[in-house]
């Protein structure tokens, strides 16, 4: 099936059509920027204006930055405090005239890492982390997602673990490459103890720049980098309509 995945970002919502079969883009990706403030009804209209702009007329997938539970934002840690309480899925729907099926960005990147990324087809527990502005969390066990985790607000080095080794950190406090992969393996150490993943996979831009930090991680449990790098999103948000059609 062929279904428009968005993903929604603090800077950029970017889209493309998806075949949710292979995991291949049908269409080029078009990104259009965040609009700033990113308030509920502007990010709906740079939303629809992206669905014009793709000439698209179907059911639509996004990840949000956020906690969504029953098509509700129940958190906003890295986006306009505006957005909670909003019912995101009858707003998007109703701006946008299509059924839009919402979802935590970092379990749709997840979940197009399982079907198609450095974990494809692994049954067991997964543990996959996005390093941005924040840290994102999805956790599958045998290919089931366990939604809307939120690992990087543990409570870790006297704040939270986004505060002490997310990449925007690194930029932030000009931490080299070594440096921040020393900050990351502490928590990712404390983390695998607390959940006991067989894997760790890591996506965010920094997933990229594996090499220059993969000696630093020193636990035991295995770290790999996604693979499906900045298109985890977009693949990940229409496999999750695409799952949500399936269930109707």
């Amino acid at each position: 099936m062929e279904i428009l995945g968005v993903d929604i970002g603090g800077s950029g919502i970017k889209g493309a059509i998806v075949d949710t079969e292979t995991g291949e883009l049908k269409t080029e990706r078009i990104r259009i920027p965040t609009p700033q403030p990113a308030t509920p009804e502007a990010v709906a209209e740079t939303l629809k204006e992206l669905v014009k702009q793709i000439g698209y007329n179907g059911p639509i997938g996004c990840g949000f930055p956020a906690r969504v539970i029953n098509g509700e934002v129940l958190t906003a840690a890295n986006i306009d405090k505006s957005w909670i309480n909003v019912k995101v899925e009858e707003l998007f729907s109703k701006t946008v005239g299509l059924d839009v099926f919402v979802a935590n960005d970092a379990d749709v990147a997840g979940l197009a890492e399982l079907s198609f990324g450095a974990v494809k087809g692994y049954k067991g527990s997964v543990l996959f982390l996005t390093l941005g502005t924040g840290i994102g969390s999805a956790l599958f066990y045998n290919g089931q997602m366990f939604p809307n985790t939120e690992f990087g607000h543990i409570k870790f080095k006297g704040d939270i673990a986004e505060h002490y080794c997310a990449d925007s950190v690194r930029e932030k406090e000009d931490l080299k490459f070594k440096e921040w992969g020393e900050r990351l393996n502490k928590f990712l150490e404390y983390i695998a103890f607390l959940t006991s993943p067989d894997f760790i996979v890591l996506g965010g831009g920094v997933s990229k720049k594996f090499e220059k930090y993969k000696d630093q991680l020193t636990l035991k449990t295995k770290v790999v980098p996604a693979t499906t790098l900045n298109l985890a999103g977009i693949i990940g948000a229409a496999m999750y309509a695409n799952t949500r059609i399936q269930k109707k």
